[in-house]
């Protein structure tokens, strides 16, 4: 078979054979093959042009991914088992030219996750284990993030979390420090910023008093009122101290 004509289709190209067959092919296998100089095509590397577009079709799928959005290692293997081509051989010529590269993928998930998310150092560092980057390269990485930015971020949380709850006192604090735990913040840092804030409750009985007893006097009176209310203010976390105080005033 010759070759009647190559040229360009997009982003590949087109080989045009004298039988009328055409072949979609990438320039990388144009050139690798010599078919610009070598106008004859037998079966053999009609074989060898059809392996390598498979490969060089994957290969770019795969930059194609990772120019949307930096991927881990892992991460492109898993791609790659959807499709038969040598995955060392991808990934390995990805490592060759930086597009995979763990180091990097670690120092971007963390600032991402660091500037656009909730997520806590140990969250980062549990979910950059899933992608199996190396423990020195994590640690390495989380060493450089600046501690001021972590305690303004479980500040903030806690404000926001102490301002939109119903409960209070040790309720209140139980709760917050456990769900900011749970988004991957140290526990003890987490204590000290919340007793630092000195969160006071006095705003919060107020407004919760008044709407218990908007809502409980229109079916109790005096005192079996005053001890719906007291018991609903003391499940909610608020002190005995602090109820006597209310219902006084």
């Amino acid at each position: 078979m010759k070759i009647a004509k190559i040229k360009k289709n997009g982003k590949k190209y087109k080989i045009i054979l004298d039988n009328g067959l055409e072949i979609k092919t990438f320039d990388d296998v144009i050139i690798n093959n010599s078919l610009l100089y070598n106008k004859t095509i037998d079966n053999d590397l009609l074989d060898k042009i059809n392996k390598e577009n498979e490969y060089y079709d994957v290969y770019n799928k795969a930059v194609n991914l990772i120019s949307k959005k930096l991927r881990s290692e892992k991460e492109i293997n898993e791609f790659l088992d959807k499709y038969n081509v040598d995955k060392n051989k991808v990934i390995n010529k990805l490592k060759s030219i930086n597009l995979i590269n763990d180091k990097n993928f670690a120092k971007a998930y963390i600032s991402d996750r660091i500037n656009l998310s909730n997520d806590g150092i140990d969250k980062i560092k549990n979910d950059l284990l899933k992608h199996n980057i190396d423990l020195n390269i994590i640690s390495e990485e989380i060493s450089k993030i600046d501690n001021d930015l972590i305690d303004n971020k479980i500040e903030k949380l806690i404000i926001k979390k102490t301002r939109n709850s119903n409960y209070s006192g040790s309720k209140l604090k139980y709760k917050v420090v456990n769900e900011l735990i749970n988004l991957g913040y140290d526990k003890s840092k987490i204590v000290e910023i919340y007793d630092n804030l000195n969160i006071k409750n006095d705003d919060l009985i107020v407004k919760e008093y008044n709407k218990l007893y908007s809502k409980l006097s229109k079916k109790y009176q005096d005192k079996e009122l005053e001890y719906k209310i007291y018991s609903k203010l003391y499940n909610k976390g608020f002190t005995k101290e602090e109820i006597d105080n209310i219902q006084k005033n």
